[in-house]
C-alpha cells in the first residue's frame, strides 16, 4: 500500500499528512477526508489522479495535496513514510 492509498483508505478518519507544498516548503497536515459540511457549491477542477482533499481542522479549510509530493501519512497506527 503506497501513501495515497494509505490516505483515501482512511475512511474519514484523523489523518496526520506530511508533504511538499507547491512553493517547496514542508508541511504537516492534521485533517480528514470525506468533509462535505462546510462546502459551498460548485465542482472541483482538481484531478483527482493529481491531487487528494484533506479538510484541514487546525486552520479549518480544505487543502489540496499533491499526491507526487507526500513524505508522510498517519492514520491511527498506521505510519507510511
Amino acid at each position: 500500500m503506497n501513501a495515497v492509498e494509505m490516505l483515501r483508505a482512511s475512511n474519514g478518519k484523523f489523518v496526520t499528512v506530511t508533504f511538499v507544498k507547491k512553493d517547496g516548503t514542508l508541511r504537516t497536515l492534521n485533517g480528514r477526508l470525506g468533509v462535505i459540511k462546510h462546502l459551498k457549491g460548485g465542482v472541483s477542477n482538481l484531478d483527482p489522479h493529481q491531487y487528494t482533499v484533506v479538510y484541514d481542522v487546525v486552520n479549518k479549510g480544505y487543502r489540496a495535496v499533491n499526491n507526487s509530493t507526500i513524505q508522510s501519512v498517519k492514520c491511527g497506527d498506521k505510519v507510511y513514510t
